[in-house]
């Protein structure tokens, strides 16, 4: 290969790992992402953090063929990785883009995004207060009940308060059974469905575990919709999917380990539905703040309230069971022009940011 096609190549940084619950899937959707991404357009770096926090430079050879990359090599300072990857940003003929599959707290909440934003460089998905706003799935709800968006019941619950009062407004306000779960965290970590007063409280100790927020949130009988969103200022939206859950609810076994969940791509819906609810999704993503890409999650009550709205994912599952990428498979758009049409997306909304800047 010649220099100048060396050069033309886009430097793209897969930054995966993290120190938070979500390691493991943050691991799997990384080699998935690199499997995919085209090497004749792209200089590809791998970068991962360890569960204790150390950011590391991975060789991708070393984690080949494996179904997952290991966050595993010699510590390296945050800062040295973030000085070299600014000094290919520095040099105009080196674009640079990084791709940040941390899924959770200390990754998809903003404050890595915080850190890309301090050197400068082009990041794939929302910028700071997007995915701080998304990954609180407090401060969401509450942002979305303000726009009159419809979503379940909640109360927010901080674990200091009294969890014998806060049961009893619970089950007052709600009912048997609820689901209680962490504040900031996903993939369903944390996630209980309590049919007593003792599992309310128990589920709440564990979700404390997590995050010193949880939700208790009323349970929902209904179909459970998703729709992907691609895109920063005129975002699109996918066809929407349903996931009829092979546990007794969408839990971390049927979301990574098992394939007794049914994704229907796409959801038998009527046209006026689906209008419904990619019109409901992309409102929701922009009153989020979101950027470049999410899912967004949906129950259905049919002869009911209709499309509620659940959670917003702003670095959503890559692995090759995950919603996201099925969903633009099924809009017409494949695994890596997805991957491509993100990174182009991550280089505009940089561009923008630095006119802005400039002035």
């Amino acid at each position: 290969m010649n220099s100048d096609n060396h050069n033309s190549k886009i430097n793209i940084v897969v930054l995966f790992g993290g120190e938070s619950a979500e390691h493991d899937v943050s691991c799997i959707t990384a080699a998935h992402v690199l499997r995919a991404l085209n090497a004749n357009k792209y200089e590809i770096t791998t970068i991962g953090i360890t569960r204790e926090g150390d950011w590391v430079n991975v060789k991708s050879e070393s984690n080949a063929p494996t179904d997952r990359l290991v966050a595993t090599g010699q510590p390296t300072n945050i800062s040295a990785i973030l000085q070299g990857i600014n000094s290919q940003v520095i040099n105009e003929s080196a674009r640079t883009v990084v791709i940040p599959l941390l899924h959770g707290p200390m990754g998809e909440d903003g404050t890595v995004q915080g850190a890309l934003e301090l050197a400068h460089v082009a990041y794939v998905g929302s910028g700071v207060l997007g995915s701080a706003i998304a990954m609180d799935k407090s401060i969401a709800k509450q942002i979305l009940a303000v726009n009159e968006i419809p979503q379940p019941k909640f109360i927010s619950v901080r674990e200091n308060e009294n969890l014998n009062n806060v049961c009893d407004s619970a089950i007052h306000e709600f009912g048997l059974p609820v689901f209680v779960k962490p504040a900031n965290m996903g993939s369903s970590i944390g996630v209980t469905k309590a049919k007593t007063r003792e599992q309310i409280f128990s589920a709440l100790q564990q979700a404390f575990e997590y995050d010193e927020w949880a939700l208790i949130e009323e349970a929902i009988v209904g179909r459970e919709i998703e729709v992907a969103i691609l895109g920063n200022q005129s975002a699109q939206a996918s066809v929407p999917g349903e996931i009829i859950p092979g546990n007794e609810f969408y839990d971390y076994e049927d979301k990574y380990l098992g394939d007794l969940a049914k994704l229907l791509v796409p959801a038998p819906l009527t046209l006026q539905q689906i209008a419904e609810v990619q019109q409901l999704a992309l409102k929701v993503f922009a009153i989020l703040r979101s950027d470049g890409m999410a899912r967004i999650d949906f129950f259905f009550e049919e002869n009911g309230r209709g499309f509620l709205c659940n959670e917003v994912n702003t670095i959503p599952g890559f692995t090759p069971i995950s919603m996201y990428p099925k969903l633009w498979n099924a809009s017409g758009l494949s695994y890596s022009d997805l991957l491509d049409r993100l990174i182009n997306l991550a280089l505009d909304r940089d561009a923008k940011q630095r006119r802005k800047t400039s002035r």
